[in-house]
């Protein structure tokens, strides 16, 4: 029985160039920790994508959450302690007041057609609504890309970011945490992103997984644009509920 329906963000509700806005929180971030840190921005290049491969890496066996992973790599790479309060401060601010400008330009972001109608679909026909973004960002970034989106915090039941994560997709741990934090099981979830390589879980864990990319990945439950997704989701949800009844799930 589906019980929730997770999203992905980036190019799933939102359209955008992400490799130019990593690069643009990167630069502006590095602008602002160089300041403080006296050192040159340009410095601070290596350390901020050493601390994102971090994070992502597939084969981990540490506990840590991404947040204390990515801290920690980016304090050995050059001695910057991003969880010191003023400088945790100092980009909590960045974050919530600059980053949310970075829509234009290059980034080019804006929503993607039938993502509102979606996200509003999952509420109507009483299921639980998350967003499982890849957590390689905070909260306050997770927030400015929701607003450019055209949803918000309060159309989710439960946001992934570095802080609650400790692995990135596509791993399961990553899934199976997001569905315990939510209360539901994998098998009880129906992801949807546009990622063939991130939005199927691996190893495979029971999560089922509608595509709104581009490709045709055999693993998909479902495959079209988001505005068909938006008419078609009562529909998908009763076909994998029979289905799941008729293999004796719940």
């Amino acid at each position: 029985m589906i019980r929730a329906v997770l999203f992905d963000l980036d190019d799933t509700l939102l359209r955008l160039n992400l490799m130019a806005f990593i690069a643009r929180y990167v630069a502006g971030a590095s602008r602002l920790l160089a300041s403080a840190a006296r050192v040159s921005p340009l410095s601070l290049a290596a350390p901020f994508a050493g601390s994102f491969l971090a994070i992502d890496a597939q084969d981990r066996a540490d506990s840590l959450t991404n947040e204390q992973l990515f801290n920690q790599t980016f304090f050995s790479a050059c001695g910057i302690p991003l969880d010191d309060p003023v400088i945790a401060d100092l980009m909590e601010c960045y974050e919530r007041e600059v980053v949310p400008g970075y829509a234009g330009g290059v980034v080019s972001a804006r929503p993607v057609e039938g993502a509102r109608e979606a996200v509003d679909g999952v509420w109507r026909a009483g299921l639980v609504c998350a967003l499982a973004t890849n957590p390689t960002f905070s909260l306050a970034c997770d927030r400015a890309r929701m607003g450019w989106a055209g949803v918000s915090e309060d159309d989710f039941a439960l946001v992934s970011t570095l802080a609650n994560s400790s692995r990135c997709k596509p791993c399961a741990q990553y899934y199976q945490e997001f569905a315990n934090q939510l209360g539901v099981r994998l098998e009880e979830c129906l992801m949807v992103g546009n990622d063939a390589t991130r939005d199927f879980a691996r190893p495979e864990c029971g999560l089922r997984t509608a595509y709104v990319g581009h490709g045709r990945p055999g693993r998909a439950v479902w495959r079209g644009p988001m505005s068909e997704l938006a008419r078609q989701l009562p529909e998908l949800v009763a076909r994998l509920n029979e289905q799941g009844a008729g293999t004796g799930g719940e």
